[in-house]
């Protein structure tokens, strides 16, 4: 270490890429080792420690390096996603592969990509303790003599900012965003005023640095960014209060794509101003973004798996935005909502054993492959249609809709991850309890009527519904030893997470694109049907259609597999527990005495059971990858939830499959971690919550003395995702005011809007002063800033 640091210093005017990247290579370890990879870093501290002259010398050579380098690019470019169609990087990186790009020798991500030229660099890398990384950045000196490079790096960051900034502010009043959030308008001051910002702190930096003579000189009083970081920060807001609004108002791709390049954007200037900030914890939290930033661009640039992953991670968002309120109803966290559950279940068991039935005196139909798979399909979409009309549920659907909600509590902010995987753990268990009972409800109300139709066929008709061949086909069909019934079960599981999926995206559609709403208008429906039938049909769509679709096109799905196979020569089905339980009533009921066993029946009822088991795992994996994927969850949280559920598993075996004496209860957060509303439990003595107010998200508050709401509410000074069942809770009419959260919202909506942003809040002295006001327009800057050459 101390001979590569001497030849660093010796050549540092004349600095060698090879050298730096023996530097890296000295320290680089496994992945999986963090324990070394802070022994090393340590090893370097204590080197330039001993030795302060290499710390300059060091500062010398990385700054003489990078002066060499394009660097704008990596300051506004870098870690920012683009602005590209999928299909037009996709033909990008294809083309690369035949003909590859020529490299942009003069950028710097090039030479990142030279140094750090492992796999795994930015996983070791990341596993170092922070403090040592601060210890390092603080012992890496800059001696006067190279002050004419800061001020180059400084200039070409002061440039980044200024670029960034008029992104930012393309963005924040681009057409599509206002047009996804109307009262954005009332909001546009302060992207403008952050540019104004920008500008105003870029001067004045540049001019106290006296930076233009290619030298920085330090003030003594140096420029104050808190201004410019203010107003990044009320940009945040506005972008954390649109995502709020989503819920109700759905996102498009192309939107998702916009906000998260103005997120990005905004925590790029913000690292940017702290890079040039006095405050030298905040400089070298920002060095180390940066830096991370910019090894994964240059890792991922050419990958097909990044671009993909990228682009899965938009559809996620967009799919998880509005699928979460959905799954909530298929959570049940007390007995109350466990006996409902079991009685949805009951009443699609009941309708699925005559939907097995169906499907099974369909065989006898001389139909066409495409007329056998067409008669399936509809058969089971619009079995499943009618039963979710009818407030039924198939326990199957319960995965793919609850990953979703599941994903929804789940916050951007990294360091909030690691606290709430235990609150998740305890969703999951619940979530699995509700599985249970569902699964009980379908199939023990499922087996006993098929048993039933049978009964009652061979009375009426005086033969069996089905020859004893079909009855031993279909005992056959669930024999998961002999037969491909569990591959097959895991196709229905895709099909299960694909159901999802297509339940989001069309509740989301049914939002964004106000399907409700047109429909309410439709000038052909009003002329047909009275005006309180056109409201109560629109409503009915926007509400259910993403429901309805998913379960018609699942049916489809399920009654087309084989006839596919079939055509392709392929052994392919499906395997549903539901309706497995079904035939295999059928099957025992019509078989002979004499070929009924106990070794057949207990087999058969191990293959439901597999079946059900495949299903879900299937369905639920998948759908929880997607869904928590779009939060960035990584791996190695899996491995702590894990942990969670299996520790649970052993202290309380029976919280999964019986309510808790003390139910959980979770507040509803949208995918970005924002809390939306609470549910609250009554007390004796409380009055219920009104229907005209929702709790919601604790932000900015504001007292309104005009109106006295009867609310219930849990102690507004828990600002945690989750309360507990046993916090205490008060009615507002004690204090006579009534106190609304401002999440930017509520001065500009409609009264009919309001039903949304009400909040009542025991803790009402600080703010009752808010106004809507947009701030006061900062001064215009004397000088346009100055752009590189």
């Amino acid at each position: 270490m101390i001979r590569l640091l001497q030849q660093i210093t010796a050549i540092s005017n004349v600095p060698d890429t090879q050298m730096l990247k023996r530097l890296i290579d000295s320290l680089r370890v496994s992945p999986n080792e963090p324990e070394k990879a802070n022994e090393k870093i340590e090893e370097l501290i204590q080197a330039l420690r001993q030795h302060p002259e290499y710390g300059q010398g060091l500062a010398s050579f990385i700054l003489h390096l990078v002066n060499q380098y394009r660097q704008l690019t990596l300051y506004t470019d870098t870690g920012i996603l683009s602005d590209y169609g999928f299909f037009y990087s996709l033909s990008r990186l294809v083309g690369h592969r035949f003909l590859p790009l020529l490299p942009e020798e003069d950028s710097i991500v090039e030479l990142v990509a030279e140094v750090f030229d492992q796999k795994n660099d930015d996983r070791w890398l990341a596993s170092i303790d922070p403090q040592k990384w601060d210890e390092l950045i603080a012992l890496i000196n800059i001696g006067d003599q190279n002050l004419d490079l800061v001020a180059s790096v400084k200039n070409n960051i002061l440039n980044g900012i200024i670029i960034l900034s008029y992104r930012i502010s393309g963005i924040g009043l681009h057409p599509d965003l206002m047009g996804a959030y109307p009262q954005m308008l009332n909001y546009c001051a302060c992207f403008v005023a952050q540019n104004q910002e920008a500008v105003l702190f870029v001067n004045q930096y540049r001019s106290s640095h006296k930076l233009d003579t290619h030298t920085d000189v330090m003030p003594d009083e140096d420029v104050d960014p808190a201004p410019l970081l203010v107003m990044l920060e009320q940009c945040q807001d506005v972008l954390v209060t649109l995502r709020k609004r989503i819920y109700k108002t759905g996102i498009s791709i192309r939107l998702t794509n916009m906000m998260m390049r103005l997120e990005q954007s905004l925590q790029r200037m913000q690292i940017l101003t702290e890079l040039l900030a006095d405050n030298h914890a905040d400089r070298d939290k920002a060095i180390i973004e940066l830096i991370e930033a910019v090894i994964q661009t240059a890792k991922q640039r050419y990958s097909f798996r990044y671009l993909i992953d990228n682009n899965t991670k938009l559809l996620s968002k967009k799919v998880t935005e509005n699928a979460s309120h959905v799954g909530e109803h298929y959570i049940s966290t007390d007995k109350a909502g466990y006996k409902e559950m079991f009685k949805k279940a009951s009443i699609g068991g009941f309708f699925i054993a005559f939907m097995a039935t169906m499907k099974i005196l369909a065989y006898n139909l001389v139909l066409a492959p495409i007329g056998r798979a067409f008669v399936n399909s509809m058969i089971y979409g619009l079995g499943f249609v009618f039963i979710h009309v009818i407030h039924g549920t198939v326990a199957t659907k319960q995965p793919a809709m609850t990953a979703a909600a599941i994903a929804s509590t789940i916050s951007e902010n990294k360091g909030k991850k690691t606290h709430q995987l235990n609150k998740l753990s305890e969703l999951i268990v619940d979530i699995l309890r509700t599985q249970f009972v569902a699964i009980m409800g379908n199939v023990l109300i499922a087996m006993p009527v098929a048993f039933l139709i049978s009964f009652a066929w061979l009375q009426y008709y005086g033969v069996p519904m089905i020859d004893t061949k079909e009855a031993h086909h279909l005992l056959e069909d669930l024999n998961p030893f002999t037969t491909l019934a569990l591959p097959h079960a895991a196709i229905a599981g895709v099909y299960l997470f694909l159901a999802g999926l297509i339940a989001g995206y069309y509740d989301n559609l049914a939002v964004y694109n106000k399907i409700g709403e047109r429909i309410q208008r439709h000038w052909l429906l009003l002329k047909i049907m009275p005006v309180r039938w056109v409201d109560k049909l629109g409503t009915f769509v926007e509400n259910n259609l993403g429901a309805i679709m998913g379960n018609f096109l699942f049916g489809v799905f399920l009654g087309s597999t084989a006839t596919v196979g079939y055509i392709l020569g392929l052994r392919l089905d499906i395997r549903h527990i539901a309706f497995s339980s079904a035939n295999f009533a059928h099957g025992i009921f019509n078989s002979p005495a004499d070929d009924i066993s106990v070794s057949l029946v207990l087999i058969s009822l191990l293959g439901v059971a597999l079946i059900g088991l495949m299903n879900l795992l299937v369905s639920f994996a998948l759908a929880l990858i997607v869904a928590l994927r779009s939060k960035d969850v990584q791996f190695f949280e899996w491995s702590s939830l894990a942990k969670y559920i299996f520790a649970h598993l052993r202290q309380h075996p029976l919280d999964f499959f019986v309510p808790r004496n003390q139910p959980m209860q979770y507040a509803k957060i949208d995918s970005y971690g924002q809390m939306i509303f609470d549910d609250t439990v009554l007390k004796a003595g409380q009055k219920p919550i009104d229907k005209k107010y929702v709790v919601r998200r604790l932000s900015d508050i504001k007292v309104l003395d005009d109106q006295e709401p009867n609310v219930v509410v849990d102690n507004a000074s828990d600002q945690t995702p989750s309360t507990s069942a046993n916090e205490p809770s008060m009615l507002t009419d004690q204090g006579k005011k009534q106190v609304v959260l401002d999440d930017g919202l509520d001065n500009l909506s409609s009264e009919a809007d309001t039903y949304d942003d009400v909040h009542v809040n025991q803790d009402n002295k600080e703010n009752s002063n808010h106004t809507k006001d947009s701030p006061e327009p900062l001064p215009k800057p004397k000088k346009p800033p100055k752009l590189p050459d």
